[in-house]
């Protein structure tokens, strides 16, 4: 019978792999999210403030309700909520969806501690593990094979964003919106309308990664919970090249990068930990720099995308 000593170096990928999987989620969800936001030509940095008020609303509910998935879809909704409010401003003339965009993620940051103060130390119902490592012995197998359901809707989503934009109607109309409004315009499509749905739906997917933050990994609700990850997840979709596709590889990466520095110190690697916890960022910030040019324009960007312009 295998035991964790007998695993010995392997405890690392063991964990980097386990981490990958937890870290990565909300990565994910949130840039699945802005892919769909940004096809439709618009950008939402606000989802920082979106990321932090679904993981604030998501826990508040399930402590309230004693119901984790009740606030998985409330956070879902606020997070929709906070899209269409974006989307509707952003229709106006003259509004800038960068600048809107920042304001409405320290108005989303700052409302969640707010409101949250009170659900700082009550403990919420959190959000339940598929073990898909029930035939092994080794608790780090089993740990590292616990599977949360929103990954894997995460997973599931990916291919089915994937299908919806090249193979359906609705998203030849959205990527149509997003590469020429004229075009579109001329094809009879509200481009107001599309860019709605499409910040709405955006929205939600980043309201549920919060709700992961809070119900799930780490699985409470304080302030410095987000670190960044909703703005973070914005950058990652400009890495992807606007593929949920590679946004689902992108958000692996992220969140094996986010897993080095613990994995590492659980083997007795302390030297250098806190550089290593800042890996996330260091990659975010290196990515964006081998991406940027000046004299050519991002590949595969929509056209009406304000950082292309």
């Amino acid at each position: 019978m295998a035991t964790a000593a007998d695993l010995g170096f392997w405890t690392v990928p063991l964990a980097i792999f386990a981490g990958a999987i937890r870290v990565s989620t909300p990565f994910l969800l949130v840039s699945l999210g802005e892919c769909l936001t940004e096809r439709s030509g618009r950008i939402n940095l606000g989802l920082e403030g979106t990321l932090v008020m679904g993981a604030m609303s998501g826990y508040a509910v399930s402590y309230l309700s004693g119901s984790p998935w009740l606030g998985v879809l409330v956070a879902g909704l606020v997070g929709s909520l906070f899209g269409a409010v974006h989307a509707a401003i952003c229709n106006m003339p003259k509004v800038n969806d960068i600048a809107l965009g920042i304001a409405l993620m320290l108005f989303g940051t700052g409302l969640a501690f707010f409101l949250g103060k009170g659900f700082i130390q009550p403990k919420a119902p959190n959000l339940p593990a598929i073990p898909l490592g029930w035939w092994s012995d080794v608790e780090q197998i089993r740990s590292a094979l616990d599977i949360n359901v929103l990954f894997l809707f995460g997973l599931a989503m990916t291919p089915a964003i994937l299908f919806f934009l090249n193979r359906t109607r609705w998203g030849l109309v959205l990527r149509t919106v997003g590469d020429s409004e004229d075009a579109a315009r001329a094809a009879g499509f509200s481009v107001n309308r599309v860019r709605l749905f499409a910040t709405m739906a955006g929205g939600f997917l980043a309201g549920v990664g919060g709700s992961f933050l809070s119900l799930y990994y780490p699985g409470s609700w304080n302030e410095g919970l987000s670190s960044g990850q909703g703005i973070t997840a914005v950058a990652l979709v400009i890495f992807a090249r606007w593929n949920p596709l590679y946004c689902f590889y992108a958000s692996l990466l992220f969140g094996g990068a986010g897993a080095l520095g613990p994995a590492l110190q659980a083997v007795g690697i302390t030297h250098g930990y806190y550089l290593f916890n800042a890996a996330p960022y260091i990659l975010t910030l290196g990515i964006m720099i081998l991406a940027s040019s000046s004299t050519r324009r991002f590949s595969g960007a929509p056209g009406e995308l304000s950082v292309t312009r």
